[in-house]
């Protein structure tokens, strides 16, 4: 049986000053698997997913990712971490002053991609989200959609097992929210484990996928 590609045990979050984001969190997700985290504002879906991409570190508990204990990850070691980790956070900013193509690039230049290789893949990246056509554009001349588009290629382009988004389709339309969760569900399709924090229900009214709840930082029951 394959290990868990996340798992949380006793996990709990206080920040200084006595906020409690998360608390006594336990549970798992298996390779492959597409999962929603919802509850409402505040309940603890961001910290959570940052807590997997060691953004932020547990008080307390055990967070593996693919067996790896990130609780106790050393700086050195995140960059590879997150060499398997595809993340669509809300603060993670384009930028501005580069093409479109160079945005995707940038991360496989970082992991030491050879330039042949990254460049096909960056393109490759670019045309699996719709936006080859454009990889000459500055983020600027795009729509919020778009924007939204280049940033999941961003994501993907370093080919992760796990893909973390955090509100993806926050003030984005129907529409183009629709085209935004058929991405990643053509992700989880070729196996990448997908896991979306969200408070819209609406985005989980297709199909029967897997709901983790939160509320007020713990698993509701």
């Amino acid at each position: 049986m394959s290990q868990p590609a996340i798992s949380f045990s006793g996990v709990s979050k206080r920040y200084p000053g006595g906020y409690q984001a998360l608390a006594d969190i336990n549970f798992t997700i298996d390779p492959g698997e597409f999962v929603f985290i919802t509850g409402h504002s505040g309940a603890g879906k961001s910290t959570l997913l940052k807590l997997i991409a060691a953004i932020e570190r547990a008080s307390s508990g055990t967070v593996l990712v693919n067996g790896q204990n990130v609780s106790t990850l050393k700086a050195p070691g995140i960059p590879y971490l997150r060499r398997n980790l595809g993340l669509v956070f809300q603060d993670q900013k384009l930028l501005y002053d580069r093409s479109v193509f160079d945005n995707v690039m940038l991360p496989l230049l970082a992991t030491g991609q050879p330039h042949r290789d990254a460049m096909r893949r960056a393109r490759a990246a670019l045309d699996k989200v719709g936006l080859l056509e454009r990889e000459r554009a500055l983020p600027v001349a795009l729509s919020g959609g778009e924007q939204q588009r280049l940033c999941i290629a961003r994501a993907v382009v370093n080919r992760p097992a796990i893909l973390l988004a955090d509100e993806p389709t926050a003030s984005l339309d129907d529409e183009y929210a629709a085209t935004i969760m058929e991405m990643f569900r053509s992700f989880n399709q070729v196996g990448v484990t997908v896991l979306i924090a969200t408070h819209d229900r609406s985005l989980i009214e297709h199909g029967q996928p897997r709901v983790v709840t939160l509320g007020h930082g713990r698993l509701a029951t």
